[in-house]
């Protein structure tokens, strides 16, 4: 049917459908081996992209301030492409912080994906660490999905050797691309629960207030972030 309306919102409305349908549909997907690897695949991405950003300068503030937070959202590759009109998205993980024992949670399996807007070209691929600071952003992130900017205030971390600062966002996030601090800007982004991915791992079906708060599944594969989480917070 043609679109009666001018074509750039008509190619807005088509992108912003076109990411629905992928995060609904990665959300819902058939779990089998393969997703037990790529989920363990995510797992250690993470790690690898947490432990980048713990031994760059660049991200003092992430190390100096990792014992204040509540969990970390770890996005091990963003991908943002498009022209004019733009997307990203991603899969990573959640894990929360008990303040008594230093200990991390399993992990809990994630989508990201906003729609951009502005002059852009040509594609990016970033990795991502979110820093969660309160207890509201962690209970929403409980729940199915989440806006993040909306349910949630998020602000850019700062980057720098040193770098301090009053940040009092529920969410401060750090990206880069290619080793470069890449700035991007996520308020308005989508978190969204891959309850596939979550089964896939756990063998069960299980829900992220069951993986991180009730602590009712474990998974081996998890012990090198968790561990490599906890000795960074100290």
């Amino acid at each position: 049917m043609e679109c009666k309306i001018p074509k750039i919102k008509c190619a807005a409305m088509s992108m912003m459908a076109l990411l629905s349908v992928i995060l609904f549909t990665a959300a819902v997907l058939p779990v089998g081996a393969a997703d037990h690897d790529e989920a363990q695949a995510i797992v250690d991405k993470a790690r690898i992209t947490f432990s980048s950003f713990a031994r760059d300068d660049n991200y003092s503030y992430l190390n100096d301030n990792l014992k204040n937070v509540k969990g970390l959202l770890i996005f091990p590759q963003v991908l943002k492409a498009g022209f004019i009109l733009g997307g990203s998205g991603g899969t990573g993980i959640l894990t929360a912080r008990d303040p008594k024992t230093g200990n991390w949670s399993e992990p809990a399996f994630y989508t990201i994906g906003a729609i951009s807007f502005g002059l852009q070209i040509g594609g990016e691929a970033a990795e991502v660490v979110m820093m969660i600071m309160s207890q509201r952003a962690v209970d929403s992130l409980l729940t199915t999905s989440v806006k993040l900017g909306g349910d949630t205030s998020i602000a850019l971390g700062p980057v720098g050797a040193g770098a301090k600062g009053a940040i009092t966002a529920d969410i401060i996030s750090f990206a880069k691309s290619k080793g470069i601090y890449a700035g991007l800007n996520l308020e308005g982004s989508v978190v969204k629960v891959r309850d596939g991915l979550n089964k896939a791992y756990y063998g069960r079906e299980t829900s992220p207030a069951e993986i991180i708060i009730k602590q009712e599944v474990t998974n081996k594969g998890s012990a090198r972030l968790r561990e490599t989480l906890k000795k960074a917070a100290k």
